[in-house]
């Protein structure tokens, strides 16, 4: 006798239990609208990746920029 397993996930979004199955066709998201809030918030940079190593670069910001701008 063959038993399958079946397996949970929760929605990062909502936290709703998704079956985790090739019959989900938005997992790990239980939904499409859950899956492009999530889009949104890595667009919008609410969700990104930190990076180990800080350049001097990155400590400039745009608004550091325009206090220059037009000075020689």
């Amino acid at each position: 006798m063959n038993k399958q397993t079946v397996t949970y996930v929760n929605c990062p979004t909502c936290q709703k239990q998704v079956i985790w199955s090739k019959d989900s066709p938005y997992r790990p998201f239980c939904s499409k609208r859950c899956q492009l809030i999530d889009l949104g918030d890595w667009a919008t940079e609410e969700y990104r990746i930190a990076d180990k190593d800080i350049t001097e670069q990155d400590l400039w910001s745009e608004e550091d920029l325009s206090d220059f701008a037009g000075r020689h």
